[in-house]
């Protein structure tokens, strides 16, 4: 047994919190008994946070990560289960290759790794993939992605929107019209004009959006929206959801906090590519859309979409760098920022869309309890009071492609807890 004491769930009144046995045993003040205990400092105690889009880049590139190094990044900013995505090389598109990745997590045990299996046959939009073998396998798959790129052919995402309701799985796609995005470098608007860069419109990724929502309607099926990045593209899922068709979305942290603006002015200069990602940055209205939706619950989840590079693959010039960016250690801070310090969601609203609602989804049922008695013992410490400027030197990832270096940005995750057992401890991995 162990007593974490002293710390507020959700931001209420400190309490201390008894676990054993990998389950929360007791919550309560003044909780007496045996066994080891640890000062939670007055943090914020939060069910432990659950990423819908990570990736792990094992196998393939482990150049640029691994399972290992990957799930030590979650276990610090506060994560115990993230989904791999499934543009790894090979591609996660057979049960074998999914359950490779899935007892690699269960090997690091930084915490735990639910596979996303592929839409199509190498990505490549031909040819539905082994959905229903990769749902069957020991990694018990329920979400199918093509990220990185669209599954583009309407009949196809039709047959892979009917063919997961077998097993409850969801269909996660990556909204981008390929026709409408050819070269494209940046998002389309003023700055993309000033820069001279092919511009990346926001109806390339809408166009997407609507289509699939009336997909999903007209088949049954359930249908989750990949980084959301325009006010367009919120518009569009609140139409849907008015309807009461079963669609969800999530949005990244640096689509809530950064704009296009900085290609063309930041601190590291005009072009920098560490801020070329897929999708493109938006504009200032957009990020203010998304926030909006996020708080009204139009979206539903924020998801890092953490992709790491190696140095290499992103100093180089701007056509020719990769896009994406890290995330899994700066989310928490990153939402607190844009959403809690503005007062559009208080902790019981981030535990809803990072932890609640990504478990629901992606159908961990082993994820996105409540802190209560009886409920799986993953939580996660967090203190908002802590200011610091980002040094990715300190990350746990095997990448340092962040888009926040230097930035002062508030809180620290002080620990994270999986089934009971301590991952990080006074932020330091265990």
């Amino acid at each position: 047994m162990m007593i974490i004491r002293n710390v507020r769930i959700l931001g209420g009144e400190p309490v201390d919190v008894r676990v054993g046995d990998g389950v929360i045993a007791e919550v309560g003040a003044g909780l007496t008994g045996g066994g080891e205990e640890i000062d939670g400092g007055g943090a914020i105690a939060l069910p432990g946070l659950v990423d819908l889009h990570t990736h792990l880049r094992e196998p393939g590139r482990e150049d640029a990560e691994t399972v290992e190094t990957g799930t030590r990044s979650a276990a610090r900013g506060g994560y115990t289960a993230v989904h791999a995505m499934a543009n790894t090389s090979p591609v996660a598109d057979t049960a074998g290759v999914v359950e490779q990745v899935w007892r690699l997590g269960h090997e690091h045990g930084h915490c735990d790794v639910q596979p996303v299996g592929a839409v199509t046959l190498g990505l490549e939009g031909r040819q539905l993939a082994e959905l229903g073998a990769m749902a069957d396998s020991a990694a018990r798959v329920r979400v199918f992605s093509d990220d990185g790129k669209c599954v583009s052919d309407a009949v196809l995402m039709r047959r892979a929107l009917e063919y997961v309701k077998a097993f409850d799985g969801v269909v996660a796609q990556h909204a981008q019209e390929p026709r409408l995005t050819e070269s494209a470098q940046m998002n389309e608007g003023v700055v993309s004009g000033r820069l001279g860069l092919t511009g990346w419109p926001a109806v390339a990724e809408e166009a997407i959006i609507a289509r699939d929502c009336l997909l999903a309607a007209h088949v049954g099926s359930r249908l989750h929206v990949c980084h959301v990045s325009t006010a367009g593209s919120v518009e569009i899922l609140r139409w849907a959801k008015s309807k009461g068709w079963d669609v969800t979305a999530e949005v990244t942290p640096h689509h809530l906090l950064l704009t296009d603006e900085l290609v063309e002015d930041s601190p590291v200069g005009a072009y920098n590519p560490i801020y070329k990602v897929n999708p493109p940055l938006r504009t200032r209205a957009d990020v203010e859309a998304l926030r909006e939706a996020l708080a009204d619950g139009t979206i539903d989840v924020v998801a890092t979409d953490h992709a790491p590079h190696p140095v290499e693959d992103k100093e180089s010039e701007w056509s020719a760098a990769a896009m994406g960016m890290i995330g899994l250690e700066t989310a928490l801070s990153v939402v607190q920022e844009t959403m809690v310090d503005t007062g559009l969601l208080d902790w019981p609203g981030v535990a809803e869309r990072m932890s609640y609602a990504p478990a629901r989804i992606g159908r961990l049922t082993g994820h996105g309890h409540p802190i209560e008695a009886g409920a799986p013992a993953n939580l996660t410490l967090y203190d908002p009071s802590h200011r610091s400027p980002v040094d990715p030197s300190s990350f746990a990832s095997r990448s340092r492609n962040t888009p926040y270096t230097g930035l002062t940005l508030p809180g620290r995750v002080v620990a994270t807890f999986l089934r009971g057992k301590p991952t990080v401890l006074e932020g330091k991995l265990v």
